[in-house]
């Protein structure tokens, strides 16, 4: 199913679904935590797949536009990603001293989210929420 639809959004795009865009798919849709491309690349690697460092970092970019995976922090400069789930949305804690990452849930940030977009008219598809600050063992 992510195949297909990943491949009917290359095609918008006028691109093909590569071997190595497809392996680059399948290990994501292994991976159940953040990554970062570096990280991609290396397990790929290490399973033996023949995808470039140049492919992976090419293809991050098109997966987030289609909606597969999103960014979701960016710690020390380099952006970490995960896969777009349409059932389990959750925001981050992210703390800026060892890069530990809260995820959470908030029925009430959602209805806020709502009514803000029925407010002002807008259309929200999805958001993201990061709050940056120190986690209970390294704040003062």
């Amino acid at each position: 199913m992510e195949k297909q639809k990943f491949r009917e959004f290359l095609q918008t795009k006028k691109l093909k679904l590569t071997k190595e865009r497809e392996e680059i798919l399948n290990e994501i849709s292994d991976i159940k935590k953040h990554f970062d491309p570096e990280e991609l690349f290396i397990n790929l690697k290490k399973k033996g797949v023949k995808a470039s460092r140049a492919s992976v970092y090419r293809t991050i970019p098109l997966l987030v536009e289609s909606g597969f995976i999103e960014e979701v922090e960016r710690i020390d400069r380099h952006a970490h990603y995960e896969r777009v789930s349409e059932n389990q949305h959750h925001d981050h804690m992210i703390c800026i001293k060892c890069s530990k990452v809260i995820e959470f849930y908030s029925p009430t940030l959602e209805i806020l989210q709502k009514e803000i977009c029925e407010k002002e008219r807008f259309k929200g598809i999805r958001h993201s929420l990061e709050i940056l600050g120190y986690c209970e063992r390294c704040g003062s």
